[in-house]
C-alpha cells in the first residue's frame, strides 16, 4: 500500500462529492446537491486538503457534472426509461435531478461502499425507482448479472460510468463493451473520456496521491475506439470548453477554452478530455 491519501479507488468518491458541495455552496451553482457534504464526510474533506494546489479547484469534475446532468435529461426526454450507473460511487442523480417517478435507476458499486452509500441516504426520498447492486466491476460475472438486471423489464437503457473508466486497463474497457453491446436493451452509453497527454499530466501533477488508484485508460484514437466496437458517437463535449462556456476555468486558462478543439479520434497528441455519448 502506498502512502497516499487515497487509500483505494472508493475514496474517489468522497473527493468528487467534495467538489460537488462546493459548488452548490456557490451562489451561482449550477446544480444543487445538499447530499454531498455529508457523503464526502470528513474523509473526503481530509483528502481534498492533501490533493496538490492544481487539483484543488474541481472545475473539470464540476463541468463533466453538469455535462452528464443535462445529457441524462435529454435522453430521459427522448424515451430512455431505465439508467444504468456503473460504479456510481456517491452519485445522487436519482435524488437531486428532476425524474419521473416510473423511471428504473440501477446503481452498481461495490458492496461496503454501497452500504454506507445506504446508511448515509437512509433518510433521502429518490426522485425515481431506485435499485442498488453491490458487485465488483473487475468481474466478469459481476458484471453480466448487473446488466441482465438492467435489462428486466425495460426497453431503453441508458448507460452510465462517469469516473470510471480511467481507472480501467484497456482490456477490461474492451471486455466492458463487449458486456454491454450484448445486452440489447442498451441503446446509449454516456462516459468521459481523457487523452494520453492529459493523462500524463494528471500522473505527474497529481503524483503520489492517485498511487493506489491509478490512471490507465487513455486511448489515442479518442472515440475511434469505441466506434471500432460497434458504437456510434453521437455527441462528443469537451470539459475545458463547457467549464469556460460555465465560467468554473481558473483565469490562466480562458484564453485556452477559446482555442479549437482536436479531433476527437486522434488524441495521440491532445491535450483534451471530455463527455462522450455514444448510441448503438
Amino acid at each position: 500500500m502506498h502512502d497516499s491519501p487515497v487509500t483505494s479507488v472508493s475514496d474517489t468518491a468522497r473527493w468528487v462529492a467534495v467538489y460537488r458541495a462546493w459548488e452548490t455552496a456557490r451562489p451561482d451553482a449550477l446544480f444543487d446537491d445538499p447530499y454531498a457534504q455529508s457523503l464526502a464526510g470528513e474523509r473526503g474533506t481530509e483528502i481534498s486538503a492533501l490533493m496538490p494546489a492544481s487539483a484543488r479547484n474541481g472545475w473539470p469534475i464540476i463541468a463533466r457534472t453538469k455535462l452528464i446532468d443535462d445529457l441524462v435529461l435529454v435522453a430521459i426526454a427522448d424515451g430512455v426509461d431505465c439508467v444504468v450507473n456503473l460504479a456510481a460511487g456517491f452519485d445522487t442523480r436519482p435524488y437531486r435531478l428532476e425524474l419521473p417517478a416510473s423511471l428504473r435507476w440501477i446503481e452498481v458499486d461495490l458492496a461496503p461502499l454501497i452500504d454506507e452509500k445506504n446508511r448515509k441516504l437512509a433518510e433521502a426520498q429518490p426522485r425515481c425507482r431506485l435499485v442498488r447492486i453491490g458487485a465488483d466491476l473487475t468481474s466478469a460475472d459481476a458484471r453480466k448479472a448487473a446488466l441482465r438486471e438492467a435489462s428486466h423489464d425495460s426497453a431503453r437503457v441508458l448507460l452510465l460510468t462517469e469516473g470510471l473508466l480511467l481507472y480501467l486497463s484497456e482490456r477490461e474497457v474492451r471486455d466492458l463493451a463487449i458486456n454491454i453491446a450484448a445486452v440489447e436493451p442498451v441503446r446509449a452509453w454516456i462516459l468521459d473520456l481523457a487523452s494520453p497527454a492529459i493523462l500524463g499530466i494528471m500522473r505527474k501533477e497529481m503524483g503520489n496521491h492517485l498511487a493506489n488508484a491509478p490512471l490507465k485508460f487513455a486511448p489515442p484514437d479518442g472515440v475511434a475506439y469505441f466506434e471500432a466496437l460497434g458504437w456510434r458517437v453521437a455527441g462528443v463535449y469537451s470539459i475545458l470548453h463547457a467549464a469556460g462556456r460555465m465560467r468554473r476555468l481558473p483565469w490562466f486558462l480562458r484564453l485556452i477554452s477559446n482555442l479549437p478543439e482536436p479531433n476527437p479520434r486522434k488524441l495521440a497528441h491532445a491535450r483534451w478530455s471530455g463527455v462522450v455519448h455514444l448510441q448503438r
